[in-house]
């Protein structure tokens, strides 16, 4: 069984490489982020408080996020492990994760502010079928327009110079002393995200011990 959390800055690539773990390894990818969403978008009485929580620009409360993870993982639907993806946040976070489960890595994708705003200003969604593009790695056929349901392709409300300053500034003084506080027990992993895809989970999988892919 693999029990690894992924961390790093806004547009690392968190996603597309818990993605191609998960795929490879048969794991349950548990995004926080998408059970957010899913709670505003159907309505659960936890989503209209995150919803309200997040149009005041206040973070979800860490007892909140604790409860959400504590459910999730209770499901126990993970029979050959997990990737957590979006959490913790914080060090209050941290400690909890490692006071109530036991993992085998935290994978850390590193990138410089710098890539971390072209790749999010380049960041576009469609605005009818919700479809992820990047102007960067994953461009449409046509500009602007869907390649699945020819929707217009937006960018995100918060996808700015002052939204990207602002989260990164968050990262550095609330995410990294939790990896700091993983790092002291010997269980961070660092990448180099600048690199490409392949090659980002290829350097993964050889920090992690795991046979390289198809191989």
């Amino acid at each position: 069984m693999h029990k690894y959390v992924i961390m790093g800055v806004q547009g690392c690539g968190k996603g597309t490489q818990a993605k191609l773990l998960k795929d490879d390894l048969d794991l349950v990818h548990i995004s926080v982020g998408d059970i957010f969403r899913w709670h505003i978008q159907t309505h659960t009485k936890l989503g209209a408080r995150i919803k309200r929580q997040i149009a005041e620009g206040q973070l979800v409360p860490d007892d909140t996020v604790e409860d959400i993870i504590r459910a999730r993982l209770g499901e126990h639907d993970w029979n050959y492990g997990f990737i957590l993806d979006g959490f913790p946040r914080n060090l209050v976070q941290a400690r909890f994760f490692l006071e109530s489960y036991d993992i085998d890595a935290v994978i850390h994708i590193d990138v410089p502010d710098q890539v971390v705003f072209e790749r999010v200003l380049a960041r576009r969604l469609c605005s009818n079928c919700g479809l992820d593009y990047n102007l960067i790695f994953h461009r449409p056929a046509e500009d602007d327009v869907c390649d699945v349901c020819n929707g217009k392709l937006v960018q995100r409300d918060d996808d700015n110079h002052d939204a990207i300053r602002s989260r990164l500034n968050d990262y550095r003084t609330k995410t990294e002393p939790a990896l700091e506080l993983f790092r002291k027990k010997e269980l961070v992993i660092d990448v180099d995200g600048r690199l490409t895809r392949d090659e980002i989970q290829a350097n993964i999988r050889a920090g992690l011990g795991i046979a390289p892919k198809n191989g």
